[in-house]
């Protein structure tokens, strides 16, 4: 069985912000496809989530409040999910595990 992936509003801001961000700091045709990377490491994470979403770590008491850790470079991305029921999740936000926000 497969889950159907949603993306809140919150996440799908936070995608655009975390692309604009790498894109912003580009200074070689490296540095512009380091964004692209970036999208398609929570690409490919997001993916494993969708065949067993129970097997992530836990966000909360609510177990269905979870987190998908997204390795990329030297730290990566934190993506909050909510189990919605048993066919469907949503991305809550995805947040770089540098910044000032992430816990």
């Amino acid at each position: 069985m497969s889950f159907v992936v949603r993306y809140g509003a919150s996440a799908r801001d936070d995608l655009e912000r975390l692309y604009d961000f790498l894109l912003d700091r580009a200074t070689t045709a490296e540095d512009l496809d380091l964004a692209e990377r970036a999208l398609a490491a929570v690409s490919a994470a997001v993916e494993n989530l969708r065949r067993s979403p129970f097997i992530y770590r836990k966000a909360a008491e609510d177990p269905f409040l979870r987190e998908l850790l997204i390795p990329f470079g030297n730290s990566g991305y934190v993506a909050p999910f909510e189990i919605e029921d048993a066919s469907t999740l949503t991305i809550l936000a995805v947040r770089h595990q540098l910044e000032d926000d992430y816990h």
